[in-house]
């Protein structure tokens, strides 16, 4: 168990690295941007709009890259991160347990294994609608209680 967890510690570890050189290659850009925008400042002829969109969409590349980083090494630690709220669930929640969000990735499958299958989809659904019948039959008995009972006897005939 030990060895099985000092590779999740390095491999953690070299995920942090990759990160941080990540990290620097985006401070990279902003200096290359900002040298960028000063030149075209001092000379208004010069346009440098695709060198500056360029970095930009690398910024924004390796940003995604730095989250699916991220992911990793929650991966690593047994987590994953709900979409909704953002809170770290233990991998085997088939649901968020702060905002009770379904997750869709494939990390919900273990967690119908490990745990009985709730069969989320058709028991929710059955169950508001058993009580919404009743919740309807209820309001007309509140208003007309004469009038409701034919009435309940009359729906449950068609």
């Amino acid at each position: 168990m030990a060895l099985f967890q000092d590779q999740k510690g390095k491999n953690i570890i070299n995920y942090q690295k990759m990160i941080n050189e990540k990290k620097d290659t985006i401070r990279k850009y902003y200096d290359e941007i900002g040298h960028l925008y000063y030149g075209q400042y001092k000379d208004m002829n010069i346009d440098v709009t695709k060198d500056i969109n360029a970095r930009c969409e690398s910024i924004s590349n390796i940003y995604k890259d730095i989250e699916e980083l991220n992911i990793k090494i929650l991966r690593e630690k047994g987590l994953k991160k709900c979409a909704i709220c953002s809170t770290e669930n233990q991998l085997a929640n088939a649901f968020c347990f702060k905002c009770g969000a379904r997750f869709a990735d494939d990390d919900a499958i273990p967690a119908d294994v490990i745990a009985p299958p709730n069969a989320c989809a058709t028991p929710p659904s059955e169950k508001p609608a058993a009580p919404a019948q009743p919740t309807v039959a209820e309001a007309p008995a509140a208003v007309e209680p004469e009038a409701s009972a034919p009435e309940a006897t009359g729906s449950e005939e068609i």
